[in-house]
């Protein structure tokens, strides 16, 4: 991490980094999972903008992205407790409930460091995939991008706001290619979930390290019944 250069300018370089880790073109895979949405909208759960937003919106509150926002700041603040970084890991890539669930974490995750390493080298990165590879450890995305944030000297509060709104812009994303609904819609949708994603951000990084609870059965189920879908378009 750079400490000679201006805090601001270190600020404005964290958030360009930031931008590039959340844009859809940053190659870890996010346009392959629709995290459940898929079957959703086979089911009529999910059938336009309002009912996208409802989903979208319990989804970031309560859901996966929620837990994660607490995961990724949990392991931003133990870059340099190699033990307990590893027991998060650990516990990071046993917490989703489907597999289908798990899989759409570990492989983002798994991709997100290699991208990292090879575009923003960091010493700090390359020992740890080094150890994460030795004990063949997957590595669930939000604990990813918290380690690579850490690592580069980002802001904690900018990284889970960031990250939050990539969550949120690739439900919305999976929306648009179901053709569910249009891109218009698609960002009054975005838009209308700042509010959620400003609150569960604040939230998580006041967080307890282990307050990692999920209450969104309904898209657990989702998840199960897209794994036997007959026609479908993503992994999960």
């Amino acid at each position: 991490m750079d400490t000679d250069r201006p805090q601001a300018e270190r600020a404005a370089d964290g958030l360009l980094k930031l931008a590039a880790w959340t844009s859809p073109s940053f190659p870890v895979g996010a346009f392959a999972y629709s995290h459940g949405l898929e079957w959703a909208v086979e089911a009529g759960l999910v059938r336009d903008a309002e009912t996208l937003r409802a989903w979208a919106a319990h989804l970031l509150a309560q859901g996966a992205p929620r837990q994660d926002a607490v995961l990724l700041a949990r392991s931003y603040r133990r870059l340099d407790d190699e033990a307990a970084l590893l027991e998060t890991a650990e516990l990071a890539a046993a917490l989703k409930g489907t597999a289908e669930l798990a899989q759409e974490t570990v492989v983002q995750g798994g991709a997100f460091l290699r991208t990292v390493r090879a575009a923003w080298p960091q010493p700090a990165l390359d020992a740890l995939a080094t150890r994460f590879a030795r004990d063949k450890l997957e590595l669930a995305l939000p604990v990813a991008v918290g380690l690579c944030a850490a690592a580069h000297g980002i802001d904690l509060s900018a990284t889970l706001r960031f990250f939050l709104h990539g969550a949120a812009a690739n439900t919305v994303s999976a929306a648009i290619r179901l053709s569910m609904i249009g891109q218009t819609d698609g960002q009054r949708v975005t838009a209308a979930l700042e509010p959620v994603i400003l609150s569960t951000a604040s939230l998580a990084e006041a967080a307890e390290p282990d307050a990692l609870w999920s209450a969104v059965p309904m898209v657990d189920w989702c998840s199960m019944r897209h794994e036997t879908q007959h026609t479908r378009l993503f992994r999960s």
